[in-house]
C-alpha cells in the first residue's frame, strides 16, 4: 500500500518593492547629519587646537567654537598651552591627569651615586609648559619622554659632582638651579616646543640600611646648632649688659674726675685771690679770715662759754645759762 506524501503548502510572501531614490536620500541625510555634527568643535580656555588637513599642519585654532572640514579631512589636536605640567621622579601621584607625570621605573630613577662614592635616594619634580604647539606635536615623536630622559641624565651628572652631605642637606636648592640651567638650553636646542619652569628636589635620604645612622648624625648636628644658638643668645644677653655697666662706671668716673678737677681749680683760684689780698694788707686780711672762720665754727660748738684772760669768775655766767634753759621748760609746761 503506497502512501501519498505531498509537501505542505506555505502562504506566499508579499512582494517588497525597494525605491532606490529613497535609499539614496536616506544615506545622504545620514551623511549630512554626521557631517554637520562633526564640522564644529570647541577649544577650551587653557588649550589651543592644532588643525591638520590631510595629515599636514594647517593652522592654530584659538579657544572658542570653531569649524572644520568633516570626514577626516581636518583633524584637530588639543594642546594645553596654559596648563602647568610636571614630571615626577622617584615617586608618583595617584590618579594624575598627565600620563607622563610618573614612570614605572621610579625606584631606579631615584637611586644615585654622589661624587664621594656614597649612595643617595633623590626625588625631584620638573615643572614645564608647552611653548610651541607645532614643534611639540611634529618635531619629536615623544617630547615628554625625551624631557624625562634629559632630566634624569642631568640630575645624575649634577649629583655625581656633589658630596653626599651637600645632596642631603645644604646643596638642594643649588642642585635644582644647576639642573634647570643645563636642561633648558638642551630643550631649546632640540626644538621640543617646551619651556622648563622649575626643577625642585623633594625627599632626599640615604639608602635604607644606613638611614638610621644618618638620622642620628642629623640629630646630633641639630643639637649642636641648638647649643650654639643658646650660647650665642646668652652671649648677646650678658656681654651688652656688661658693656653697658662698664660704660656707666666710666662715665661716673669721668664725671667725678671732672668735678674734682673743677673744685680743685676753684680752690686754687680762691687761694690765689686771698694771697693777693694778704700781700696787699696782711693784718686786715688775717683778721677778716679769722672772723669768717669763727663765724662758721662757733655756731657748730653748741652751748659753750668762751672766756678771755680778763674774766675772773664765770659762775654768774653759768647761772644765766641755767635760767635760759629753765624758761623754755616752764613755757612748755603751760
Amino acid at each position: 500500500m503506497q502512501r501519498d506524501i505531498t509537501p505542505p503548502s506555505f502562504p506566499q510572501m508579499p512582494e517588497i518593492r525597494i525605491n532606490p531614490s529613497l535609499i539614496v536620500a536616506a544615506i545622504l541625510g545620514v551623511v549630512v547629519i554626521i557631517g554637520a555634527m562633526s564640522s564644529f568643535y570647541q577649544v577650551s580656555a587653557e588649550s589651543i587646537g592644532v588643525v591638520q588637513r590631510f595629515g599636514r599642519f594647517h593652522e592654530i585654532a584659538k579657544p572658542g567654537l570653531r569649524f572644520k572640514i568633516p570626514f577626516g579631512v581636518d583633524r584637530v589636536t588639543f594642546v594645553p598651552v596654559e596648563r602647568q605640567l610636571k614630571l615626577e621622579f622617584g615617586y608618583g601621584t595617584q590618579n594624575a591627569s598627565n600620563r607622563y607625570q610618573q614612570s614605572s621605573e621610579s625606584n631606579f630613577e631615584r637611586d644615585m651615586v654622589t661624587g664621594d662614592l656614597n649612595a643617595a635616594s633623590v626625588e625631584w619634580v620638573v615643572q614645564y609648559g608647552i611653548s610651541d604647539p607645532r614643534a611639540y606635536l611634529f618635531h619629536l615623536r615623544d617630547p615628554e619622554e625625551t624631557l624625562r630622559d634629559l632630566s634624569e641624565s642631568i640630575m645624575r651628572e649634577i649629583v655625581g659632582d656633589r658630596t653626599v652631605d651637600e645632596v642631603l642637606t645644604s646643596g638642594r636648592q643649588e642642585i635644582g638651579d644647576a639642573v634647570l640651567a643645563k636642561l633648558q638650553p638642551l630643550v631649546t636646542k632640540l626644538e621640543m616646543g617646551l619651556r622648563v619652569e622649575l626643577v625642585q628636589l623633594g625627599n632626599v635620604y640615604p639608602p635604607r640600611p644606613v638611614q638610621q645612622s644618618f638620622d642620628e648624625v642629623n640629630n646630633a648636628q641639630q643639637q649642636r646648632l641648638t647649643a650654639i644658638n643658646v650660647a650665642n643668645g646668652e652671649y648677646n644677653k650678658v656681654v651688652p649688659s656688661a658693656k653697658g655697666e662698664a660704660a656707666q662706671k666710666i662715665s661716673e668716673a669721668e664725671g667725678y674726675a671732672f668735678k674734682r678737677v673743677n673744685q680743685a681749680e676753684g680752690d686754687v683760684a680762691r687761694f690765689k685771690a686771698l694771697l693777693e689780698q694778704y700781700e696787699k694788707a696782711p693784718d686786715v686780711t688775717r683778721q677778716r679770715l679769722y672772723f669768717e672762720t669763727m663765724s662758721e665754727v662757733i655756731p657748730n660748738l653748741g652751748n659753750k662759754i668762751i672766756l678771755d684772760d680778763a674774766a675772773k669768775q664765770f659762775l654768774p655766767l653759768m647761772h644765766l645759762q641755767q635760767l635760759q634753759y629753765a624758761q623754755p621748760q616752764k613755757s612748755s609746761q603751760r
